[in-house]
């Protein structure tokens, strides 16, 4: 390896932070000079020598590239270059102006590992798995929710009605979908309303605690999660790819005490190219900073979104492990599921992971309280280790959903 950035010999230190790049230099570029660039871009250096550079700062400021090997290069960034418990500021440099170097054809960020002094400068989740199980009184099993459908149209006590079949039916969670917010035909401040009532309703009959996960995601989150708790609520939703880092972090600095719900809707714009982008790892591990609770990951290649089961796995992995302390993330698998497939995503995702189901709740051939009553039941089969047929035989609303879903796919 070359002289400057590049060392070979280079041990990182326990106070560097280690971010992992998969590159593609251009033609006529060679590996050593493309990588150079890569490191000084994202860090202290430009495209020339300059006068303003102090060898002091260099010393105390300059990265190593200590590893590199088919095109995967392992970079150390003294801590210092990072401003503490500032995700957008570490975006800015690792995740920044590095994707316009023409030098480069392609170029994805695979991994950030942070070191201790980085990691505890962020809050992390308020709440994580423990604080949800505690707060809904379910010590092991997977949870099960449901997203109100059609996305948009349905006005605010429609959509109050639908959580409630969901909830009175067995369901631990109904949120609000992505693109919902404060619509002509569906008022923020009236489905809040609505839709606690609802809650309040089914916690009564079925004596179970519930989670209402409601959009917060505007300029107006902050006031919007402080309404939400003020009228009892206990989660907000937050689109995090569109809402930004700074975004999340000021409402998780504002300790509303609310489940801080992640939607990763926009993520595979960089997330899905293998060879050029920003991996979901890097997503959810700053999520995961940023205060999220409950995170989207993918459905480990069963359901209808793209994501690799070892990748998915890997990065629940990742959200779940100890990282000096942060509180772990609930894994959230959603995207085309239904009873028939809840197995398998559990088999691979684990206990502390929330299964929910769109159409697959709402498209059961009796409706949605059915395909709610079909969902805990492949729930409490799989925890208990049954087969899903053992119990189809014995409760119609699992029978249906398995005959429709298996037979159409």
């Amino acid at each position: 390896m070359m002289a400057g950035y590049m060392d070979a010999r280079y041990a990182p230190k326990e106070d560097d932070v280690v971010c992992t790049f998969r590159m593609k230099n251009a033609r006529g570029v060679s590996t050593g000079y493309a990588v150079q660039q890569l490191v000084a871009e994202s860090s202290i250096g430009t495209w020339t020598d300059i006068a303003t550079m102090k060898p002091e700062i260099a010393r105390k400021l300059g990265p190593k590239a200590f590893s590199l090997r088919g095109g995967v290069v392992k970079v150390a960034y003294p801590a210092d270059d990072f401003e503490p418990g500032n995700a957008s500021q570490i975006w800015s440099a690792v995740c920044g102006n590095i994707f316009g170097m023409k030098i480069l054809d392609s170029l994805r960020v695979e991994d950030i590992e942070l070191p201790k002094k980085l990691a505890r400068s962020f809050k992390g989740p308020a709440l994580g798995v423990p604080g949800i199980r505690r707060m809904l009184g379910v010590p092991k099993r997977p949870l099960v929710g449901t997203i109100v459908k059609p996305k948009v149209g349905l006005n605010e006590r429609e959509h109050a009605h639908v959580a409630y079949e969901a909830w009175a039916n067995g369901l631990d969670l109904v949120k609000d979908d992505e693109n919902l917010c404060s619509m002509s035909f569906n008022r923020f401040e009236k489905r809040v309303v609505e839709v606690l009532k609802a809650r309040e309703r089914a916690e009564r009959e079925t004596g179970e605690k519930k989670l209402a996960v409601l959009n917060v995601s505007g300029p107006k989150m902050l006031q919007r999660a402080e309404f939400i708790r003020e009228h009892g609520g206990n989660a907000a939703m937050v689109d995090i790819i569109s809402c930004g880092w700074a975004g999340l972090q000021m409402l998780r600095n504002a300790e509303t005490g609310l489940v801080m719900h992640g939607h990763r809707a926009g993520h595979a714009a960089f997330t899905r190219n293998r060879e050029h982008g920003i991996a979901m790892m890097v997503v959810a591990k700053t999520a995961r900073w940023c205060g999220i609770d409950t995170l989207h990951i993918g459905t480990a290649d069963i359901g209808k979104m793209e994501g690799g089961s070892d990748e998915v796995v890997a990065v629940r992995g990742a959200i779940q492990r100890d990282e000096f302390g942060l509180k772990p993330v609930f894994a959230v698998a959603s995207g085309g599921l239904h009873p028939a497939l809840l197995p398998g995503v559990i088999e691979r995702l684990g206990g502390d992971v929330v299964v929910q189901f769109g159409g697959g709740v709402h498209g059961h051939p009796r409706g949605t309280a059915a395909g709610a009553r079909a969902v805990r039941q492949a729930l409490d089969a799989t925890v208990e280790g049954e087969t899903l047929d053992a119990v189809a035989a014995r409760h119609w609303e699992l029978r249906e959903a398995l005959e429709k879903w298996r037979r159409n796919g």
